[in-house]
């Protein structure tokens, strides 16, 4: 039963999947960068500041502030992070700064030292996020420039001021530029990963491709097809393909079996129930085709012998008149024996797969001298191989029939055109000649065992009436159609025969 159902490209199903696959890891990532790399980075800054404002401590309350390794490690630390940092004495004096700008730091700072005595955690545009004894952590929106802070103060040692801050709009740019870069590397990788999965999916789906056609072909019972590995290693597509040919091979040979034991028992059965009328028929027809040369050669023959004639020229004449009956008979007794055989079921059918434009293309070839004596143009076009099933010995021996018998039939133009034309599972194949049509009350009898349709002709050029009943017994024996069409100009024999 045929499939109707629409079949989905497993190439554009593994692109599409990995397309959804790659452009959905990429909108994850975007997302969580938009919804968490924002907070994720304040927390980080959140650290090296608190980690800033413990080695400023440390560095207090054992007397390194002004040393040498403080300043490196504290220049470090301000610098890799964007940290801006005072650190005030008692009296209020800059003990080191990484600011540009200390008198704001200074008064920021001490700011932030009279608020907290009101006890509350949010003041105008101050958010405390964490605070302890000795530091406040908080977010400070400065009223100048709109711009927020992450800040850390607190005093340290023997009452030394310190404060820390880094702007969150530095923060809030650099997420915006790695998802704006991410959003960009994420376009290149889709148009390239489409391109790169593409190619592999073409080079993964190509070899089940080859092995579906071949399938589709296997399923019309066209064994020509076979899978052939373009790679020079074998994978497991390359071991189902050489097992897919081996399957081929064998139902082709099974078919074949099949079709041979298929033909030979419908011979079997049909020709068991006619094999006494056939040779009742046989006996009758043989004896009246027979009478006629027979008693040519017996009255020539006894003419010589009592001497009708003394001269030469009359006695080679005898002579001539009989052995061109002999010959005649002999060819006749040829035909019938085949005939005989293919009726009496004594040769059976053998079924075979053959190209039928390359067996009349030879046959054409071989029978051209024919066709030269009389004058006749033989037309065959150029037709693409058709592979046919029947016995190629016997198609031949139809074909040989059609084309005699045109040739000696020939008239008017002298055209003698050879046709094939398919339809569904079987190729008819026609062989036509110009000349005068067969009549019509003619037509079914021309199948009949040494049946003439016009004597004199018929025994001008020797035949016997027994090709088209050769024809007729070998296209039964298959199981085939036979059989003729009358034009105006001519007469058209065809047969056929099953394509698969």
């Amino acid at each position: 039963m045929k499939n109707n159902n629409k079949i989905h490209s497993i190439r554009f199903e593994i692109s599409v999947v990995f397309l959804a696959i790659m452009v959905g890891t990429f909108v994850i990532c975007l997302f969580v960068n938009i919804f968490f790399m924002e907070r994720f980075y304040i927390q980080n800054k959140r650290e090296a500041i608190i980690a800033a404002y413990r080695s400023i401590s440390n560095a207090i309350q054992n007397g390194d502030i002004t040393s040498a390794e403080f300043d490196e490690e504290i220049t470090h630390i301000c610098e890799r992070y964007n940290i801006e940092m005072i650190v005030l004495d008692a009296d209020s004096k800059t003990v080191k700064t990484s600011s540009n700008n200390p008198e704001l730091l200074a008064k920021i700072l001490w700011e932030n030292m009279i608020s907290p005595s009101q006890g509350i955690s949010v003041i105008e545009d101050r958010t405390i996020i964490d605070s302890g004894e000795e530091y406040t952590l908080q977010i400070d929106v400065d009223r100048s420039t709109g711009r927020q802070y992450l800040e850390m103060w607190g005093i340290v040692g023997n009452g030394n001021l310190v404060l820390l801050r880094a702007t969150m709009e530095s923060i809030r740019d650099n997420v915006t530029i790695s998802n704006t870069f991410m959003s960009y590397v994420a376009i290149i990788a889709i148009v390239i990963g489409s391109v790169v999965i593409v190619y592999i999916s073409k080079k993964v789906t190509d070899p089940i491709k080859r092995l579906y056609l071949i399938s589709d072909e296997m399923k019309r019972l066209n064994f020509e097809a076979k899978y052939t590995s373009e790679e020079p290693y074998k994978n497991e597509i390359d071991v189902l393909g050489q097992n897919m040919n081996e399957l081929s091979e064998t139902l082709e040979t099974t078919i074949k079996e099949l079709k041979n034991a298929n033909v030979a028992l419908k011979q079997d059965i049909a020709k068991k129930e006619e094999i006494d009328e056939m040779r009742k028929e046989f006996l009758s027809n043989v004896s009246h085709e027979l009478k006629t040369p027979i008693a040519l050669i017996q009255g020539y023959a006894e003419g010589l012998k009592e001497g009708v004639s003394d001269d030469e020229e009359s006695r080679n004449f005898y002579c001539e008149v009989i052995m061109d009956e002999a010959s005649k008979m002999n060819i006749m007794v040829k035909k019938l024996l085949t005939l005989n055989q293919l009726e009496f079921g004594n040769e059976s059918a053998n079924m075979e797969r053959f190209d039928i434009v390359d067996m009349i293309k030879n046959y054409i070839k071989s029978a051209s001298m024919l066709a030269k004596q009389k004058d006749v143009t033989v037309k065959f076009d150029d037709y693409p191989p058709i592979f046919v099933w029947g016995d190629e010995f016997k198609i031949e021996e139809v074909l040989q029939n059609y084309y005699s018998n045109a040739l000696n039939h020939i008239d008017g133009e002298k055209i003698v055109e050879i046709k094939l034309l398919r339809k569904d599972n079987h190729v008819r194949i026609s062989v036509f000649n110009t000349g005068t049509p067969i009549p019509e009350e003619s037509v079914p009898l021309i199948w009949d065992k040494f049946y003439k349709v016009d004597k004199a002709r018929t025994r001008e050029y020797g035949g016997s009436g027994v090709g088209l009943s050769i024809v007729k017994a070998i296209m039964e024996g298959m199981g085939q159609a036979y059989g003729v069409n009358n034009y105006d100009n001519g007469v058209e024999f065809y047969f056929e025969l099953e394509t698969k």
